[in-house]
């Protein structure tokens, strides 16, 4: 049974600690909103490993240059990015489920343009073959 990396079990201190940073580094990532923690129910700040791996990760990125506007993005694109991977998955166990084998299903256009699903060696019905011609009466 391992430590859930989102559990918000550090506080402020033990937090600044594992990321090797001061305490208010770690209040002002909160405020320009880098890396938000979670709030215990007295208001204080509680970190989770991930809060904290983050926090490495933004430290990092300072060390190299980059700005704290561009690590705010960064870590944006970064939680977008994970989200949109996390739909993925979900969308594609939901496929899996609902799939058919891939050879079960055949369509065909149907008379009005429509499509039509047809059972295996089932052939669409032909459309109709009389011509309609209008004419003005004289």
């Amino acid at each position: 049974m391992g430590i859930d990396v989102n559990q918000p079990i550090f506080v402020i201190s033990v937090a600044a600690e594992l990321a090797d940073m001061h305490p208010q580094t770690l209040r002002q990532y909160d405020r320009l909103g880098i890396v938000s923690p979670s709030r215990a129910p007295g208001k204080s700040r509680r970190y989770s490993q991930r809060d904290v791996d983050r926090l490495r990760e933004v430290q990092r990125l300072s060390q190299e240059g980059v700005s704290l506007e561009g690590i705010k993005r960064i870590m944006q694109l970064e939680n977008k990015v994970a989200a949109l991977q996390h739909r993925v998955a979900e969308l594609t166990e939901e496929l899996a489920r609902r799939r058919e084998p891939v050879d079960a299903r055949i369509f065909a256009a149907g008379a009005a343009g429509d499509v039509v699903s047809l059972a295996r060696g089932q052939r669409p019905r032909p459309r109709s073959q009389a011509l309609v011609v209008w004419r003005p009466r004289d």
